[in-house]
Parts: structure tokens; C-alpha cells; sequence
């Protein structure tokens, strides 16, 4: 289950509400991060088996990049109600299929170095939560105090056995610390950063749906003999409004006791701003990711910068700063503001309107 539904804002004015982040090559290799993601999951798991779950408004968007993909493996949301519904529409999705189904759950937008290595991690997460009634997520071995990320404290003591020796449980989940604390969680050693990919059994999901959210659970089920049919869309047209919003960490993760997490390191980064997207760009020697073939940089030093080709941009004097231009559309911030980008933004369209996200 591929989750593609966000507008990415922290990545604007590059990532907008018609063209959100994970349908643009931001990496500049050829391919959107949606089609990177379904390309991965393809070299281990069957076509049939790969649903996405995104807006309505993307629809078009998704069989344009992908279109060998089965159309009813696209899920489409008539609004956005956070992570809890699209799992819990998916789930029942895949219930009319298959009762006993293994599931990952991954964002669609994420950045993965070591495919292979990840790959591996995968299978046995899918392992794993076959043979335990598991709720799984994938924690990632930090390398800096970042507090865009949200973190895992897990419990130490060794449960398991065998291939299954690194799985710990989790202690406690924190939202996005502030820099003083992000500091205290690397240094202890016990957290890690929660990359928000998640394994389960259907019906292990499905259980801690019925006890930890069952009003969303109820809508969802209400529908089982619509999935895969003609109606199937007018349902879901009238279960959305109904449904509460609210993320499936804060909703059932946080909650449940049988949840599971497997430290990884495949060179992973959500890629959810500007700054972690300087960290995987070339740098000239000021420590500069310059793109756009006429910027003039004059005493740059540690900016990424963003133009269209065509552009003729001089820039002199800056230091730690994000400097992008997209569709007429400028920003420029420092660096260590980038998690200011969506405040700055809500403003701008408290005073333009929406035609600018």
C-alpha cells in the first residue's frame, strides 16, 4: 500500500497542491518519487498486489506516470482525512481480496539509497508480522538532531530469537522535538527516527482498528460487499465526510501494546524539505547545490538554490539559506526556518487565496 496523497508544502513553491512532491523528479533522476516507489515494491511483490492510495484530484496524474497500473489498485480519497482512513479503506480493499494478506505500508515520496538492503528489510517485516500478531514500524539509526522527524524510544530487552533478534518493542513515540531535545534523544543511544513505513497482518490491522478506532472501522466495513464493485466509489463519496481525521501513529501506533519496531540504516530520508534535500545534492566547494545553468553565486556559502534554466539569477553575500524560484513564484529562507515554510505559506493565502499552493 503506496500512500500518495500529500501536498508536500514544506516543498513549495516547487511542490504545489495541482503538482505535489512525489510526481516530480526532484532528484533529477528521470523519474518521479511515486514511480520510484512503485518500481521498488515491483522488484519483490506482484503488480496485482501494489495498491495506491492518493486525492481524487491526482488520479490523472497517477495513470500518466504509471500506467501499467491496474485502475482498481488506485484508491482515491474525495478528501484528505489523514493516514487512519487511507489505511482503514485499504485494508478493506484488501479484504475482499484476500483475508489473509501480509501488508507494508510506505509514503510515496520517500528517498531509499540502498534499494537492496531495503528490499531485504521488507520481506522480513513481512516475515515477521505473518508469524506475530505485530503492529511494525521501521525505525531509522539517526545521524544528526533533526527535528523535522518524529522519534522512537524502544525497550531494550531482547525478545526474540533468530531472524528476528533486532526487533524490539517500542517504549514511546515523540511528534518533531525541538532541537534541545532532538540533541538528548541521539545522545542517549535509545531512539531512533520513525520513517513511517509499517508492517502488519490484515487481520492483526483490522483488530486494533476495532478497538482503538471503531467509528472509522464501522464506516469502512459497512461497505465490504461494494469493494471492487460499481458502487464502490459512490460509498466511499459518502463516507469520507464521516470519517474523523486523525494519523494512524496518533490513532493506533501510540496506543496499542503489540507494537514493533526494526532499527534499519538503507539510506533513507523522507526528503520533507529543502534542507533534507541539500543533504543528498552535489556541492561545489562553498557548500552550495546550485540548479540552473545561469546562477551567478558570488560569495555563496552552505544554500541551495533552485532556478528555471532560463532564468539569469545573481546572487552575492548569502549564507545557510534556500533560495527557489517556481512559476513566478520566489522563496527565500534560511535554512534553519525551512519548518516555517507551511506558517509562511497559510499567510499568503490568507491574503492571495489558495491559487498559490
Amino acid at each position: 500500500m503506496i500512500m500518495a496523497g500529500g501536498i508536500g508544502s514544506r516543498f513549495w513553491p516547487l511542490s504545489r497542491t495541482s503538482r505535489p512532491k512525489q510526481f516530480l523528479d526532484i532528484m533529477g533522476t528521470g523519474k518521479s518519487f511515486l514511480q520510484q516507489t512503485y518500481d521498488r515494491f515491483l522488484k519483490i511483490i506482484p503488480a496485482e498486489n501494489i495498491l495506491i492510495v492518493s486525492n481524487l484530484n491526482y488520479g490523472t496524474l497517477i495513470f500518466e506516470q504509471l500506467p501499467d497500473i491496474p485502475k482498481e489498485n488506485v484508491l482515491l480519497e474525495p478528501m484528505r482525512r489523514n493516514t487512519a482512513p487511507c489505511v482503514a479503506y485499504a485494508s478493506y480493499k484488501i479484504m475482499s481480496r484476500n483475508e489473509n494478506a501480509r501488508i507494508v505500508v510506505a509514503p510515496s515520496d520517500h528517498l531509499i539509497v540502498n534499494e537492496d538492503q531495503f528490499l531485504e528489510v521488507v520481506n522480513t517485516g513481512l516475515d515477521f508480522v505473518g508469524d506475530y500478531d505485530a503492529l511494525l514500524t521501521l525505525g531509522i539509526k539517526p545521524s544528526r538532531p533533526e527535528t523535522g522527524y518524529g522519534y522512537i524510544q524502544i525497550n531494550n530487552e531482547q525478545i526474540f530469537e533468530g531472524k528476528y533478534r533486532s526487533f524490539n518493542k517500542i517504549k514511546t513515540f515523540t511528534e518533531k522535538p525541538d532541537l534541545k531535545l532532538a540533541r538528548v534523544f541521539i545522545e542517549s543511544g535509545d531512539f531512533s527516527w520513525n520513517s513511517g513505513i509499517f508492517f502488519w497482518s490484515l487481520k492483526t490491522i483490522q483488530a486494533a482498528f476495532i478497538k482503538y478506532l471503531p467509528e472509522i472501522d464501522a464506516l469502512f466495513s459497512e461497505g465490504l460487499t461494494q469493494y471492487g464493485t460499481e458502487s464502490e466509489s459512490y460509498f466511499i463519496l459518502k463516507a469520507y465526510p464521516q470519517c474523523r481525521n486523525i494519523s494512524i501513529d496518533y490513532g493506533i501506533m501510540e496506543k496499542a501494546d503489540n507494537v514493533y519496531v526494526l532499527i534499519s540504516d538503507f539510506g533513507w530520508s523522507d526528503i520533507g524539505t529543502w534542507g533534507s534535500l541539500y543533504e543528498h545534492q552535489n556541492k561545489d566547494e562553498s557548500g552550495n547545490s546550485i540548479s540552473g545553468s545561469n546562477v551567478y553565486p558570488y560569495k555563496l556559502q552552505n544554500c541551495i538554490v533552485k532556478f528555471p534554466e532560463e532564468k539569469i539569477v545573481i546572487l552575492e553575500g548569502l549564507r545557510n539559506y534556500i533560495v527557489v524560484e517556481s512559476d513566478n513564484m520566489l522563496l527565500v529562507c534560511r535554512k534553519q526556518q525551512e519548518q516555517n515554510i507551511k506558517q509562511f505559506l497559510n499567510e499568503v493565502m490568507l491574503k492571495k487565496g489558495d491559487e498559490f499552493l
